[in-house]
């Protein structure tokens, strides 16, 4: 009994200790001079960047649905169908086509996200910044300066304000509020990648409102959209000044949000402490859900620091992670590719490692921003495609309504189909049954509907689209469309209907389960060359480097090719990854390599999947972490070397780490499948998998030592088994079945748990 309670103890001390230890944390000894290096605070919905901009302490202020959503000039006209587009593609006129539905996007400012405001403090005279420190366990920032000022503040974890602290301060201080450049001479225009000219939104110029302790900014947008900010102040002693800022938007026709004025005013009322007391109550609670501990510091930082922007940018009740999120870009210009939400890629990569990090809360978020917005995008179903069921533009504005762009992507008929992936792993990791029965399946089987509305049999009997693509491989050419399916659309509509049939067999619907499975069963298989390597699409090989994996998505992240379906699969993945490796990397972006850990994971290829996470880490981010796309280094990583910030390439290497520590997609759980033979030391605690399972593991000299099992839901499942002898230490409400010596079944009861020791 000593021995079960000492291991059962030492689980529980995993639990977080990581994150709250402080090696994680960002440390500089200045303020950075740049809004993408800036220390980044939020809660979904606020978001601020803590840096100095010349002689000014600099808050660059944000909120999540700070939006202009004019529509797209030009983009609805009456050749926006897609049975326009293929016959443009069958005729060989394509110029039309780019000229109506690509073009606008570059050219035109909005739709977009736009940023809030700035706060500036002015700290001339204070002398040097001696230390900026960014504390993850409790999200909050503290700055110390010569003179003995020191500033902490943090954004509320659940309320809609951010609140600072001036210590040692006796001289005052009076808050300005910096305006963004709405008006003023453009010099930048169509430039979709650096960002046009705010000033070319036309807005007029926006009211700042100085008051006694109180400064407000209003800004009227397009449309009557308008919000407000607002920061209010206090001197609490000879040597403390407190002071909370907000921001609220107001949409017209929907309801009604508290002015920031009003919001501020309440919060000056509180107490500091006690303020921050309920913000760290909630990230306490944040990090207690999974833990890791790898012995390359360098990839367990890089993870924490993921999951700290992970729980800043997705919260229940704010919208999801776009491309920037709370941190819109603070340059005077629209942000990067218009801080869109992209579903070719960059949402849904950013949701990957919710499901095994254990946060299915935040990942929540985001299929409640997908529901939300389907009538929209039933809407545009019809307008578009002219087909009933579910498709999803690849390129939106918060509302879900299409914005144009390369329409390969962003007017693709797979959107929905990889976006309902996140509804089956949010089904799979949870085992919550209303989920599956209210939103997992109708969002599946709707998208079913309207593939195989809009697919035909060809002459062999195959389903295909009219002409398929490949994000952004051939750019925007004509020639970036296909007669055939290309491995991309292929991958998602298989998927739809493989998942289609499980859930439906999930809920004993017998008569759909067969005719999911007879539609899925009229695909073709993926296109294969003679080297059993995943091509493009039949007619093209990978031939060039590209930063989008389109062609392996069988791999990762659908799991339609499995590394444990034998020889055949293993030759296709090994494959497929190595000409990856081998046609190079010169035309990557820094997710390219943060999938490609995934992709090596899968293939059990530790070294490999370590290697391009470490790239990742040192070569594709900035002080802060964030991701900027290109190579800071300058060392052949990659051509591209600019740096506009992305949030997917982030949150993709935390994914990617997750699948090195464990994967259950096969139908069984496998602990440590892809850990290099030198990281002798690896634990990590509460990891979920498919089943609503939470695993706790660690090794000992290379090999795996202890594994808890803890299942939620209760089910069915099955271990593999990490070492060939063992102790059972705790075996409560579980019925364990080893028959086969490779694998553990195990049949689970609510709550039930397994611990194991390798003897």
């Amino acid at each position: 009994m000593k021995r079960i309670f000492t291991i059962v103890i030492g689980f529980l001390f995993y639990n977080g200790v990581f994150a709250q230890s402080g090696s994680h944390d960002l440390h500089f000894d200045s303020l950075a001079t740049r809004w993408d290096e800036a220390i980044p605070l939020g809660n979904g919905m606020l978001g601020a960047l803590i840096w100095q901009k010349e002689a000014h302490l600099r808050f660059s202020l944000d909120r999540a649905d700070l939006w202009d959503q004019r529509p797209m000039k030009g983009l609805h006209r009456p050749e926006f169908k897609f049975s326009w587009v293929t016959e443009q593609v069958r005729k060989k006129d394509y110029d039309s086509v780019q000229r109506y539905f690509d073009a606008p996007y570059d050219r035109e400012p909005a739709p977009s996200k736009i940023p809030g405001a700035a706060l500036e403090f002015d700290t001339k005279g204070w002398g040097n910044v001696k230390s900026v420190h960014l504390q993850i366990s409790n999200a909050s920032c503290e700055v110390k300066w010569a003179n003995g000022i020191v500033l902490k503040t943090f954004v509320h974890a659940t309320s809609p304000v951010g609140r600072f602290r001036f210590e040692h301060i006796s001289n005052n201080i009076v808050p300005q509020l910096i305006a963004p450049r709405y008006q003023g001479a453009v010099k930048v225009s169509g430039d979709p990648v650096g960002g046009d000219d705010l000033s070319r939104l036309g807005y007029p110029q926006g009211i700042i409102k100085n008051e006694r302790n109180s400064v407000t900014y209003l800004q009227q947008g397009w449309g009557g959209f308008r919000y407000e900010v607002n920061v209010q102040w206090k001197r609490i002693n000879a040597a403390t000044i407190e002071g909370v800022w907000s921001i609220s938007s107001q949409y017209p026709g929907k309801k009604i949000h508290t002015k920031a004025s009003a919001i501020a005013k309440k919060a000056l009322q509180h107490n500091y402490a006690n303020d921050y007391a309920s913000h760290a109550a909630w990230w306490k609670i944040f990090w207690s859900k999974s833990a890791i501990h790898v012995p390359d510091a360098l990839l367990e930082k890089q993870w924490y620091l993921e999951q700290y922007k992970f729980g800043s940018a997705s919260r229940k009740g704010a919208p999801p992670i776009s491309l920037q999120a709370v941190w819109t870009a603070d340059n005077g210009r629209i942000p990067p590719w218009k801080g869109d939400f992209h579903h070719d890629l960059n949402t849904q990569l950013s949701y990957w490692p919710a499901y095994s990090a254990n946060h299915l809360q935040e990942g929540m978020v985001y299929l409640d921003h997908l529901d939300a917005n389907t009538a929209n995008y039933k809407r545009y179903t019809k307008m578009y495609f002219g087909k009933d069921g579910l498709a999803v533009p690849g390129v939106t504005t918060l509302d879900g309504t299409e914005m144009g762009g390369w329409i390969q992507y962003s007017l693709s008929p797979t959107v929905s189909s990889w976006l309902a992936q996140h509804y089956y792993l949010q089904w799979r990791y949870s085992m919550d049954r209303d989920f599956l029965r209210k939103r997992a399946y109708p969002w599946i089987k709707n998208t079913a509907k309207f593939v195989e509305n809009l697919t035909v049999l060809d002459n062999n009997g195959h389903r295909k689209l009219p002409i398929s693509s490949s994000p952004e491989i051939n750019d925007n050419d004509i020639s970036a469309w296909f007669p055939q399916n290309t491995n991309y659309d292929l991958s998602l509509m298989k998927f739809t209907f493989k998942a289609a049939a499980e859930l439906a067999g999930e809920q004993g619907l017998k008569e759909e389960e067969r005719h999911w499975k007879k539609v899925y069963a009229e695909f073709d298989d993926f296109a294969l060359t003679p080297n059993h390597e995943l091509m493009f699409a039949p007619s093209m090989a990978y031939n060039q480097s590209h930063r989008h994996f389109s062609n392996v998505m069988a791999i990762h992240p659908l799991g339609l090719i499995k590394w444990e379906d034998g020889p055949k699969s293993q030759e296709i993945i090994k494959n497929s990854i190595h000409l990856l490796d081998s046609v190079g990397p010169a035309y990557w972006c820094g997710y390219s390599y943060a999938w490609l850990a995934n992709l090596k994971a899968r293939a059990k290829d530790g070294p490999g999947a370590a290697g391009d996470l470490g790239i990742f880490a040192k070569a594709f981010c900035s002080v802060n972490s964030f991701h900027l796309n290109g190579d800071q280094t300058k060392s052949g990583y990659s051509k591209f070397q600019y740096r506009p910030f992305t949030l997917e390439g982030n949150f993709a290497f935390a994914a990617g780490l997750q699948e090195m520590l464990i994967q259950s997609y096969a139908g069984f759980i496998e602990i440590m499948p892809a850990i290099p033979a030198e990281w002798k030391t690896v634990s990590f605690e509460n990891l979920r998998t498919e089943g609503a399972f939470l695993v706790s593991a660690r090794t000992k000299d290379g090999q795996v030592d202890e594994v808890k099992i803890v299942s939620e839901k209760g089910g069915i499942t099955k271990l593999k088994l990490p070492f060939k002898t063992w102790d059972t230490l705790i075996q409560k409400e579980v019925i364990v079945d080893h028959k086969d010596g490779v694998f553990l079944s195990l049949n689970c009861k609510p709550g039930a748990v397994l611990v194991l020791k390798k003897r």
